[in-house]
């Protein structure tokens, strides 16, 4: 593995702010303020991941709290006229728990995030215990990489697999990758751009190879 972080175990944060099941609805609200965080794993035993509270589900029970006429509340889902009631994280909490196990991929992250319509994820282990929390903000520290660690890093990656016969510069302008000069497979580069694309901290590549029979 380079130096660039791969996986969510690689940026997550491991220190946790969590809450129990009886957590109280202040409780939640006060360690959400203390944290500077929207949402907060539900923990039981030893610290198994059963939910997740967020501010979203916090704010159900402040818009519903004055009792709203009929018509209203039959335009809201079940699930958030029930939380209007609710005094604790157990009641307060969506249900199943979106998490992501430590050694997935930035990617796979992102893409739970994406579908899902979360911010951030717990992150547990094989037997679903909390071990970090991961957001959206942690999945683009890739981003933060330097140019030159990126061009390295993409140098590895094609050398292998383009032709001894190819003569390709790799450069890297605000995570933008370049790859210049000749290749003498043509048909080798949607593999070098697939290659390239997967480095982590890359945000785009472009090419300038020059077709068969031009001058480089």
């Amino acid at each position: 593995m380079s130096g660039a972080p791969h996986h969510v175990s690689d940026v997550m944060t491991r220190t946790v702010a969590a809450v129990g099941r009886r957590a109280p609805f202040k409780e939640i609200v006060r360690l959400m303020r203390d944290r500077q965080v929207s949402a907060l794993p539900v923990i039981e035993g030893a610290g198994r991941v059963v939910g997740v509270v967020s501010e979203a589900d916090l704010l159900a029970n402040e818009e519903l709290r004055d009792d709203p006429d009929a018509a209203y509340l039959q335009l809201r889902q079940p699930v958030d006229v029930a939380k209007a009631a609710a005094l604790t994280a157990g009641d307060l909490m969506s249900l199943p728990a979106v998490t992501v196990r430590p050694d997935a991929t930035l990617s796979e992250a992102a893409g739970t995030m994406a579908r899902e319509g979360v911010k951030r994820l717990p992150v547990v282990d094989e037997a679903g215990l909390l071990t970090g929390i991961v957001s959206r903000g942690d999945l683009l520290k890739v981003f933060l990489r330097g140019d030159a660690e990126i061009a390295d890093e993409v140098r590895r990656e094609i050398g292998s697999y383009l032709a001894p016969s190819s003569a390709v510069r790799v450069e890297v302008s605000d995570g933008v990758v370049t790859l210049a000069g000749r290749i003498h497979d043509t048909a080798l580069v949607p593999v070098a751009a697939r290659l390239v694309r997967a480095v982590e901290g890359v945000v785009d590549v472009e090419f300038d190879i020059p077709r068969e029979g031009t001058a480089p």
